[in-house]
């Protein structure tokens, strides 16, 4: 068949494979995974937790944290999900929890929101004082005490939890229980129901 060569054929720009194939450059793109926190309004029904949790299992989105609990209109509850994921996948997780039927709304939380963990971290009771020293200096509080341990309860953003269990591993740390993130937007800002 008359015709170039192959090394003297025109090549189409772009990238290519070794069949020849064009490879789209947006789809090689890799992103950096990062934090985001998800509030989602959901009916306060039995299985709702477990759907939501079935949903991100099947999907094999990293959770870091997930809390639940009511709100002022009793059949509402309130979700905040923080997971970490590259954008793409944070995306996708916000439109895969919107087409779940007991899903009233979700929105993703500005960095400014306000978040709150709550831990209980039992320590060793051979110094009490020198605990409750430090359960002061992170505005905690000892909540139960005996002669072989004594817990504390600590309030506060994620870094501030860290730090008080980094200080408390000089009594010999027994267990360590955190809440997760619960989070609100700052300001008269709300989750709308979507109607």
């Amino acid at each position: 068949m008359p015709g170039p060569a192959p090394d003297e054929r025109m090549r189409p720009k772009g990238r290519r494979n070794t069949q020849g194939i064009r490879v789209d450059p947006e789809a090689e793109v890799t992103h950096e995974p990062r934090q985001a926190v998800l509030s989602a309004l959901v009916k306060h029904r039995p299985g709702v937790l477990s759907e939501v949790s079935a949903l991100f299992s099947r999907r094999q989105f990293n959770i870091e944290s997930l809390t639940v609990g009511p709100t002022v209109d009793e059949d509402t509850a309130r979700m905040t999900i923080l997971i970490e994921e590259p954008e793409p996948g944070i995306d996708q997780a916000k439109k895969q929890l919107r087409k779940l039927v007991p899903v009233i709304s979700v929105s993703e939380l500005e960095g400014e929101s306000v978040r709150r963990e709550l831990a209980l971290v039992k320590v060793s009771g051979e110094k009490p004082d020198d605990v409750n020293a430090i359960a002061d200096m992170y505005g905690g509080q000892a909540v139960d005490a005996s002669t072989d341990s004594v817990t504390v309860e600590i309030t506060g953003s994620k870094q501030k939890i860290d730090a008080a269990v980094e200080a408390f591993k000089q009594f010999d740390v027994q267990e360590i229980v955190r809440t997760g993130a619960a989070a609100l937007e700052r300001g008269p800002k709300t989750l709308e129901k979507d109607v």
